[in-house]
């Protein structure tokens, strides 16, 4: 019998049990992150789906998954064999999470999930959507927790701390950046869960999310106090690391208490004037206050900080992308020069690139899990190869690799397409659109107070008329050292509420700029750069910004068709190519030097 099917079974038997008629499994830890550590992937065990988007709904009768366009083509797969239906985020042929959901519950009914993991603004949103039928929300109970007999530990990684030379700023100057934004919010107190942005504000790192560098974490900041929620055994205090930890936090008047601590002390406070953006915690969080407190929902003072990145951490990317720009283009050369003359994996590309990167100094881990994906599989953006589920690389075709790095220095994303050999036209064809539509915001300029959404259509004119799209962003903001998908900025051609990246672009901020075309059961293409906005003229009508290319790494030259570009995506292309070969070559050997001025050479059509 299907595994997934059996896991629902149990589940039904225990909302039985309990009177619960729907029970709700979102993609979620305890404090809304993108991706979660093993322990939180309940919905990822109990369907078999192992995207980093999603939310399933078990009913009595039914069950559903509900992701978007990102992962059409590997859940439909994943979820192949099971009861479970995919509802397809977007289309308008399938109902949305909520109207499932008012659908299916009967009067009188009950709706249940873990209020940890469930954002507060979703679950007030599904108890005001249901109160005409009376429905009850029991937020009370893990179910999906109680039948994974096998479940992994919480993690409790060691926490270290991160050098002002690389952070550029002190946690005593952040946190008084911090207090001046909570008074400008007339906040008493502001609660932090967000574990990017805790990280960020007191300069520490840890481990406990794969390729995210941080750790388990709440935070309480008034004007005198700050606190820190962790778990005491990540801070080895018997360690030359944990030390360090101690001193930092200690010179920053911090205090450190124990991570399960932190839903009590919200719940003992009273009459206070609380800062708290809803969107980014939990169910149980916002049901913990008091009603005396009063909450203050905006966006945490820290998502914009830190996304305008300061002098030193600018200096630093650009180191950590001379690093990856090595690490890439080495790839490329052993790629290049290996194809057909060995058994070759996309696995084995991943662990090469990663294998490369490792070489560089202050190289800690990659920024997330490598997409090397051939032919069909590249069709299926988010797909990744495992032990499982592998394809062999043939001297023909495309092979799409989409990989990152963490480095004390920074955070690094870039895609390649790489052409193994023979292409067929329009493999070419959709390559070639793909490449130019990227380098166009290379030379893109415009004023303060564009967002993304002013931004994104200069990238997709070639593809819309051609009556062709992309059913992902074409930018998403990058963090420092931090998490490689980062709010509040990005490039999309509409507003999509829940991803909180349509904010004004800033000189400081860096995104990611990835168009990409995607025919499913035959390949796909993306190329990616990561971009920085810099100031560029100041006159009478405003100041004018424009984008900085970081990434350092060549364009296949072998999958271009010149009939597909014009005269200005050619000279973008060479501009980009001679900074590649200026800025790359001095770390290559003699024979890797030579085949890089070639395959960087001058196009001309």
């Amino acid at each position: 019998m299907n595994q997934t099917n059996v896991k629902i079974g149990q589940l039904r038997d225990r909302m039985k049990e309990l009177g619960i008629d729907a029970y709700l499994v979102p993609t979620a830890d305890f404090h809304e992150s993108e991706y979660v550590g093993e322990f939180f992937k309940c919905r990822h065990f109990l369907t078999g789906f192992n995207g980093t988007a999603g939310t399933a709904v078990i009913t009595m009768d039914k069950a559903g998954l509900w992701t978007d366009g990102r992962y059409f083509v590997q859940a439909e797969e994943q979820l192949s064999g099971s009861e479970i239906k995919l509802y397809r985020m977007g289309e308008p042929e399938f109902p949305t999470l909520d109207e499932f959901l008012e659908e299916e519950l009967p009067v009188d009914g009950c709706l249940g999930f873990d209020g940890r993991v469930v954002n507060s603004e979703l679950g007030y949103g599904l108890q005001n959507l249901l109160q005409e039928k009376n429905v009850t929300i029991n937020c009370s109970k893990d179910l999906v927790g109680e039948i994974w007999t096998s479940r992994p530990a919480m993690s409790c990684e060691p926490i270290w701390s991160l050098d002002v030379k690389y952070a550029g700023k002190s946690t005593v100057e952040k946190l008084s950046d911090l207090r001046d934004a909570m008074k400008k919010n007339k906040a008493q107190i502001h609660l932090m869960t967000a574990l990017d942005e805790i990280a960020w504000l007191f300069n520490l790192r840890g481990n406990d999310i794969v390729n995210n560098p941080v750790f388990l974490s709440y935070a309480l900041i008034t004007q005198d106090e700050a606190y820190l929620y962790v778990q005491k055994e990540a801070i080895k205090e018997d360690t030359k690391m944990g030390k360090e930890v101690c001193a930092a936090l200690a010179e920053a008047k911090v205090q450190v208490k124990e991570y399960a601590e932190f839903l009590q002390d919200v719940a003992a406070l009273k009459n206070e004037k609380i800062l708290l953006e809803r969107k980014k915690a939990s169910f149980a969080v916002c049901e913990s206050i008091d009603a005396s407190c009063r909450i203050i929902d905006e966006m945490n003072p820290c998502a914009t900080m830190k996304a305008v990145k300061n002098a030193t951490e600018i200096e630093n990317m650009r180191r950590a992308h001379l690093k990856d720009g090595i690490a890439v283009t080495k790839f490329m050369y052993w790629l290049k020069h290996t194809i057909g003359t060995c058994d070759m994996t996309e696995m084995t590309a991943a662990h090469k690139i990663e294998e490369l990167r490792a070489e560089q100094g202050n190289y800690i881990e990659p920024s997330f899990v490598t997409i090397a994906a051939y032919k069909e599989n590249a069709a299926m953006c988010h797909y990744h190869p495992s032990d499982e589920v592998c394809k062999k690389l043939k001297p023909e075709g495309l092979l799409l690799v989409d990989s990152g790095g963490q480095y004390l220095e920074g955070t690094t994303d870039i895609t390649r397409t790489y052409a193994l050999g023979p292409l067929t036209e329009k493999e070419k064809e959709y390559y070639t659109i793909v490449a130019a539509a990227m380098l166009k915001v290379s030379t893109m300029k415009f004023l303060h107070g564009c967002r993304g959404i002013n931004l994104d259509y200069t990238i997709r004119e070639a593809f819309w008329k051609r009556g062709l799209d992309f059913a992902h962003g074409t930018g998403h903001g990058v963090g420092y050292l931090s998490n490689v998908h980062e709010r509040p900025n990005g490039l999309r051609w509409k507003v999509v509420p829940e991803r909180q990246d349509s904010a004004v672009i800033e000189p400081g901020m860096i995104c990611s700029d990835e168009p990409g075309l995607y025919f499913a059961g035959d390949f796909g293409t993306r190329t990616e750069n990561l971009i920085l906005c810099v100031e560029d003229e100041k006159n009478e009508y405003g100041q004018f910004l424009k984008f900085e290319f970081l990434t350092k790494a060549p364009i296949d030259l072998e999958a271009l068709d010149t009939r597909f570009m014009d005269d200005a995506d050619i000279e973008r292309l060479n501009t980009y190519h001679k900074d590649v070969y200026e800025t790359i070559s001095p770390y290559m050997n003699d024979e890797e030097k030579e085949w890089l001025k070639h395959v960087t050479r001058e196009i001309s059509r």
